[in-house]
C-alpha cells in the first residue's frame, strides 16, 4: 500500500478517502458495541459527519463522467446524504428499528460496496493498494 499516491492525488481525493477509511473503522466499532449509550451517540454523530463529508466531497471528484461531470456514484452520494438524515431523524423519533436498518445499509452499501468499486483499474485507490 502506497499512501504517497493517495496524498499526491488531486483534492479532495485524499481527505475523501481518509474520511471513508475512518468511517469504515468507526462504523465497525459502532456496529459491534452496545447501543443507546452516550459513547454510541457521540461516535454516531462523528460517523454521520464523516459520511456527510465523504458524500459531499464526492461531487468534486469527477474522474468518471457519465452525465456531464457526474457519474452514478454521485446519485449514491445524494441517496447517502438523505439516508444519513433519515437515520438520525428516526433515532430522534424513537424508531430505533428503522435507524438500525438504515445505518447498517449505509455501512454496507455506501462504504463497503462503494469502496470496493474504488479498487477498479484506473482508480486512485487501485494504485494505492496494488501499485501504479
Amino acid at each position: 500500500m502506497d499512501l504517497n499516491i493517495l496524498n499526491a492525488a488531486e483534492n479532495p481525493i485524499p481527505t475523501h478517502a481518509y474520511a471513508a477509511f475512518l468511517a469504515v473503522i468507526l462504523g465497525g466499532i459502532q456496529l459491534s458495541r452496545a447501543k443507546g449509550t452516550s459513547s454510541h451517540k457521540y461516535l454516531g454523530y462523528s460517523w454521520v459527519l464523516l459520511m456527510l463529508w465523504v458524500s459531499v466531497s464526492s461531487f468534486w471528484i469527477q474522474t468518471i463522467k457519465v452525465i456531464g461531470p457526474f457519474s452514478p456514484i454521485h446519485f449514491l452520494s445524494v441517496f447517502t446524504i438523505w439516508s444519513v438524515f433519515e437515520a438520525v431523524r428516526s433515532a430522534r423519533k424513537g424508531d430505533i428499528k428503522r435507524h438500525k436498518r438504515i445505518m447498517k445499509l449505509l455501512y454496507v452499501l455506501a462504504l463497503i460496496v462503494t469502496g470496493l468499486f474504488t479498487l477498479l483499474p484506473g482508480r486512485t485507490m487501485n494504485a494505492v493498494v496494488f501499485g501504479a
